[in-house]
C-alpha cells in the first residue's frame, strides 16, 4: 500500500516558535558540538577523576567549561572575565575535596562561585600579583584538533554578536538567559542564585528569548557559522 506524501507530517516551518527558540540556543552561544560523544556522560567522568585527583579529569571540565563561564562574565560586564574566571577555578580546585554531586551540581556551584567572585570584583578591585599559571588547553592538545583559521574567526565572530544581543537585554534578564542557555542550569539552580523564584525566572527567561527571537540580528549570527 503506498502512502502519499500529503499523508506525512509537515516540518516545521521557519516561523515556529520553537525554531526561533532553538536559534539562540546554537552553536552561536553554545560553541561548536560534538555531535560524535555524550557530553554528560564524558563529564561525569571527568568529574569522578577530577575528585580523585587525577589531573586529566580536571582538564576536561575545564575545557568543557570555561568557554560558556567566560560567555556569562562577559555578558555580565565585568572589567576582566578572564580574571574572574581565573580565580573562581583556583577555589574550585581548592575546595573540589569537599564537593558532592553530580555534574548538574557541579555547575550549579562554578557558577555561584563566578557570580560571588564578579560580585566582589564590581564592589571594589584591588592590586594582585599574577600568578603565571600554566594554559590546561595545552595538555595533551595535537595539531590534528586545531580548527582552521577561517572556522575559528566564524565562530568567534558569531559568538560575539550573539554574546551583543543578549547583552542588550535588561541586566536581570539577560544574566538568567545566559545562566539557563550557556550555562545549563536548571531553573531552580538559576532561581536560588539570583535570588528568584523559580516561575519568575521561567517567566523571564521565555519573554526574553522570545525577544531575541524575534530581532533579525539573530538569523545573522547563524548564518556567519
Amino acid at each position: 500500500m503506498r502512502v502519499g506524501r500529503a499523508s506525512r507530517r509537515a516540518p516545521a516551518g521557519p516561523s515556529s516558535p520553537e525554531i526561533r527558540t532553538r536559534r539562540l540556543e546554537g552553536t552561536t552561544l553554545d560553541g561548536p558540538r560534538d555531535h560524535d560523544s555524550d557530553p554528560g556522560r564524558a563529564l561525569e567522568g571527568a568529574l569522578d577523576r577530577a575528585r580523585a585527583g587525577d589531573e586529566t579529569g580536571f582538564v576536561q571540565l575545564w575545557r568543557a567549561l570555561q568557554p560558556p563561564l567566560l560567555r556569562y562574565l562577559t555578558v555580565r560586564g565585568n572589567d576582566a572575565p578572564e580574571d574572574v574566571a581565573a580565580e573562581t577555578w583556583l577555589q574550585v580546585v581548592r575546595d573540589l575535596h569537599s564537593f558532592n554531586g553530580g555534574v548538574a551540581d557541579f555547575r550549579a556551584w562554578l557558577f555561584t562561585v563566578a557570580r560571588h567572585r564578579a560580585v566582589d570584583q564590581g564592589r571594589a578591585r584591588t592590586a594582585r600579583p599574577v600568578v603565571p599559571v600554566a594554559d590546561p588547553l595545552s595538555h595533551g592538545r595535537s595539531a590534528a584538533s586545531h580548527p582552521s583559521a577561517e572556522q575559528d574567526a566564524a565562530e568567534r565572530a558569531a559568538t560575539a554578536a550573539a554574546l551583543r544581543l543578549v547583552a542588550s537585554l535588561p541586566p536581570e534578564q539577560a544574566e538568567m538567559v545566559m545562566l539557563r542557555v550557556v550555562a545549563g542550569l536548571d531553573v531552580a539552580a538559576v532561581a536560588e542564585l539570583v535570588g528568584k523564584t523559580p516561575g519568575a525566572v521561567r517567566v523571564a527567561v521565555h519573554r526574553a528569548l522570545k525577544s531575541l527571537s524575534r530581532d533579525p540580528r539573530i538569523r545573522a549570527t547563524r548564518e556567519v557559522v
